[in-house]
């Protein structure tokens, strides 16, 4: 075959989308005769494509100097913005700014009036955004729209569009961002964008509208993520992460198995290519399906992968403390996340965790805290993903502050969103604290329906956790304490009901003397007593023994 064919062939590959082909061909013409850097573009981008990171820098390099030496400046930019806008997506932030001001020279030294002029603004927005100063970012992001739209040109302005979409949101304009990256989608699922932008643009658009807990939107452009891929079997950078997001959707509404398996073969997928980010997604994932069926030992695997590949374990690994009776731990773990979470969309994810792990506890004062923080940031995204999470936060506070009927409000209109959004498990979840509502209202029929119900769910989603915590509370068939004691505050009622002091009760417990002490507070303040014999009294009386 002459290089000229094998040349043609890889061209043609390429116009079709076919990069595994594309890289194969245009690799054989380029061991034969050195590409020319019009045609070193190509290959670096199919290599890019099919997983091959590091070989598509050393093209990108080689076309870089090509062009520098041969007089095209331009040229040598834009090889330059795609060097430093691949290394930024993986975090080398050092070598990408390298590559973004070897650009930026040679624009200036040439006083070129050029596209490439807008691919440099955005690099120099992205670094500004990544920084944390979105509303510096916007309007340069703007200006390079503006270059996009004089020379025509669909990837720069898609580009644009994508950094404005995503400062505005960081500013918390949500549903002018959100608006802003639906206008972008447009162009990039008519295919009038290259390849590469369209994977950028879909995986940044879908973690925007996940960030934002807008469900309806990160499941309608996950689904489109995944028939983009389907078309381009060859993809591997987007095709994990797509992958990982479909897993995050499945588990959601309770296709458990089907979540394990994405989330698996994303884990698989991305390892091939290593993005650093996405694996720590996949494990991450993975560790929250094993800890919700009661695979503990996998769970905290999974979550010790997770963060070795840089993704944050928490508040994941405080849960399966929590499931697994290691209170101290679970409570240390999420008080330092909290400690140390400053944006909104952080705290939004740690605080039911928060207030779940300080309700177990006993620590009532901070749980209320929490929720009504939570609720905060839920009025101000108006997700309805989040309204549920915080209403059932509220719901599970007032029923430990002693106000059942308060806690069913909240709680019905959580379970009325879980409904709409089609989450069977966190649906039961909150059907669990109805049923707990309803029997300190003396209602134990409806107390008694509600927690089947829930029962139900869990058995068909093997919910092991939840299920043994389901059935222990069915087997309950007296009223919970008046004053609404937690599971925790009843055990400790019990050691002291025999006597035992704050010290003994610490160490039969593995816990600290001053969180017992705490307990204790919390069990008078309820039960409204000031002494252990009358706590003791009120326990005997109540059938808490």
């Amino acid at each position: 075959m002459e290089p000229s064919d094998e040349l043609q062939r890889g061209r043609d590959a390429y116009a079709r989308r076919a990069w595994g082909d594309a890289h194969a061909q245009l690799s054989a013409a380029d061991r034969r005769a050195p590409l020319e850097p019009e045609d070193l573009e190509r290959l670096a981008m199919a290599a890019y494509l099919i997983g091959r990171d590091t070989e598509s820098l050393e093209i990108l390099a080689r076309a870089y100097h090509q062009s520098a030496e041969g007089g095209d400046l331009a040229r040598a930019a834009r090889c330059a913005f795609w060097s430093g806008y691949q290394l930024i997506s993986k975090g080398d932030m050092a070598q990408a700014g390298g590559w973004f001001a070897r650009g930026r020279r040679l624009l200036d030294d040439g006083q070129l009036d050029s596209v490439e002029e807008g691919y440099l603004l955005i690099s120099v927005a992205l670094q500004t955004l990544v920084e944390g100063d979105a509303a510096s970012a916007y309007p340069i992001f703007g200006e390079a729209a503006t270059v996009g739209g004089r020379f025509r040109d669909p990837d720069l302005l898609t580009l644009a569009g994508l950094g404005q979409g995503q400062a505005l949101i960081a500013l918390g304009k949500t549903v002018e961002g959100l608006t802003a990256l639906d206008e972008i989608m447009v162009g990039v699922t008519t295919g009038e964008v290259s390849a590469i932008v369209a994977g950028l643009v879909y995986c940044a658009v879908i973690g925007a509208c996940q960030e934002a807990f807008d469900l309806r939107r990160a499941q309608e452009w996950t689904e489109a993520l995944s028939r983009w891929c389907g078309s381009q079997p060859d993809l591997v950078p987007y095709r994990g992460q797509c992958l990982v997001h479909r897993a995050q959707l499945m588990s959601l509404q309770g296709a458990w198995p089907e979540a394990m398996d994405e989330a698996d073969r994303a884990r698989e997928t991305l390892l091939r290519a290593p993005d650093q980010r996405a694996v720590g997604m996949a494990f991450y994932e993975l560790a929250e399906l094993h800890r919700r069926r009661g695979d503990f030992e996998k769970a905290d695997d999974a979550y010790r992968q997770a963060n070795q590949w840089g993704h944050p374990p928490q508040p994941g690994l405080a849960l399966l403390r929590l499931a697994q009776d290691r209170m101290e731990a679970a409570e240390a773990a999420i008080r330092r996340v909290m400690d140390e979470a400053g944006d909104l969309v952080t705290r939004a994810k740690l605080l039911p965790a928060h207030v779940e792990i300080m309700l177990a506890v006993g620590d009532v004062p901070t749980a209320r805290a929490a929720a009504d923080d939570l609720s905060e940031i839920a009025r101000a995204f108006g997700a309805p993903l989040l309204d549920a999470v915080a209403g059932h936060a509220q719901g599970a506070v007032l029923l430990a502050e002693g106000d059942p009927r308060a806690a069913l409000s909240a709680l019905r209109h959580a379970w009325g969103i879980w409904q709409e959004l089609e989450a069977p498990h966190e649906g039961a979840r909150t059907r669990i604290l109805m049923g707990l509502a309803c029997r300190q209202l003396g209602d134990l029929d409806t107390a008694t329906m509600e927690l089947d119900a829930a029962r139900l769910v869990f058995e068909r989603l093997g919910a092991a956790p939840d299920l043994a915590r389901v059935e222990d509370l069915r087997r309950k068939t007296a009223p919970q304490a008046g004053g609404g004691l937690t599971a925790r505050e009843i055990q400790v009622l019990g050691l002291v009901a025999t006597g035992k002091s704050n010290r003994a009760i610490a160490s039969e417990l593995v816990i600290s003397e001053k969180t017992v002490a705490r307990h204790v507070s919390n069990i008078f303040t309820k039960l409204h007593v000031t002494s252990r014999a009358a706590a003791t009294a009120y326990a005997y009386e109540h059938d808490l023994l």
